[in-house]
């Protein structure tokens, strides 16, 4: 991008450069022919001569470099249109050579060195008037006066324009800049979600595996029946998490066919309408979970209703990792503004809470960031009755 700036920009001076190159050398060519035909049948005018054509070149060829040195071609400009008035020569030949140097310096140059310069061309161009005709009136003062005036307001509009131009540009970068970066922090947040879901499906899934496949080795030859119960639990565990896997990989595809082909699946996302499974299965794994819901239920939305599931399933993974042999109890309860989510344990034998919070810290994290996408809040702590519970409270603006 900035290498097409870069010889954007480059084509443009070296177009500027050509259109003033020809514009001198054919302004000198018509200029120095129009003095040579020019009939002085009165003798108005000084008899052309060399210096006459010496002069008029010196007042049009510099203008080949008046971009880059507007008041040195202005000076040199006005300096040789003096003299050539001066001397008597035909001045119209001139006016257009110094007006374009002076309409370069109000293009590209500040309105207070514009001011100046526009004083000193004004009286060039009155004194070769009033050399021309010394009974000058006050229509050649005004005309004079209206063409200087027209070349300033003209060459500060360029101006103006010129630097609109380049604040937009400046703009346009920082707007593109800025979309770049959020297209990256989007990335990040996705990747971040990403990784969000695949810690609760996967960290929940396995430890009840891990529980399961334990109490199964266990019991192996002394219970058989509960070892074939513990299979069966990690065999249903398992294929519940390749059934979250494939629908967040078909999330990730891409494509309207793809989409519709997953939509279905996407329908399917777990919600508070599988809590008596999850719960269920965190029993299977030994937990026993007392599951409550209070209120009125009502349909969440469905960013809500993921949310609500993944903190309790989350917080049911941490008791079965760090509390296995306590008791959990989630409570549910709806009311007209919130759903309030409680989940907690009675691990008295487990290991200290302070312990418990350390290795679940990036799983609270987790919880917390998840809530706050919804205006939500996450507080974990120990219990007021010993153990450790989670509170979940998640804003929901129901239509009346």
């Amino acid at each position: 991008m900035f290498a097409q700036l870069t010889w954007s920009g480059t084509v443009r001076q070296a177009f500027s450069q050509v259109a003033d190159i020809v514009y001198a050398v054919v302004s000198l060519g018509i200029m120095g022919t129009m003095l040579h035909n020019w009939p002085n049948s009165h003798g108005y005018w000084r008899q052309t001569d060399v210096w006459a054509y010496v002069l008029i070149a010196a007042v049009y060829l510099p203008l080949t470099v008046r971009r880059r040195a507007p008041l040195t071609v202005l000076v040199s400009t006005a300096a040789c249109t003096l003299c050539y008035v001066t001397l008597g020569y035909y001045h119209v030949v001139v006016v257009c050579g110094l007006g374009l140097a002076f309409y370069t310096v109000a293009a590209l140059r500040p309105r207070r060195v514009v001011a100046t310069c526009a004083a000193g061309s004004l009286l060039v161009l009155l004194w070769g008037t009033r050399l021309a005709e010394p009974g000058i009136g006050p229509q050649s003062v005004v005309f004079v006066t209206v063409t200087v005036a027209v070349l300033w307001v003209t060459g500060d509009r360029s101006r103006r324009l010129a630097e609109r131009g380049e604040r937009l540009a400046v703009l346009s970068e920082q707007l593109r800049l800025e979309q770049e970066e959020k297209a990256q922090r989007a990335v990040m947040a996705e990747r971040m979600r990403i990784a969000r879901e695949l810690h609760d499906v996967i960290a929940h899934h396995v430890s009840a595996i891990s529980v399961q496949t334990g109490l199964a080795g266990y019991v192996f030859t002394s219970d058989p029946r509960t070892a074939r119960e513990a299979l069966g639990t990690i065999s249903g565990s398992a294929h519940e998490a390749m059934e979250e896997m494939r629908r967040m990989l078909v999330v990730l595809r891409e494509g309207a066919e793809r989409a519709q082909e997953g939509a279905s699946d996407l329908n399917a996302a777990p919600g508070l309408g599988r809590l008596e499974q999850l719960a269920r299965r965190v029993q299977a794994a030994g937990v026993p979970v007392d599951l409550r819901i209070t209120g009125a239920p009502f349909a969440l939305p469905p960013g809500a209703d993921l949310c609500v599931y993944r903190v309790i399933q989350e917080a049911l993974t941490n008791v079965m990792k760090h509390a296995p042999t306590a008791n959990a109890s989630v409570t549910v309860h709806y009311d007209e503004a919130a759903v309030h989510v409680l989940v907690s344990d009675d691990g008295q034998e487990s290991i200290p809470v302070a312990t418990t919070a350390e290795h679940a810290g990036h799983g609270l994290i987790g919880m917390r960031e998840r809530a706050g996408i919804y205006g939500g809040t996450v507080t974990a702590g120990p219990g007021p009755q010993g153990g450790f519970e989670v509170a979940l409270t998640v804003p929901v603006s129901r239509d009346k």
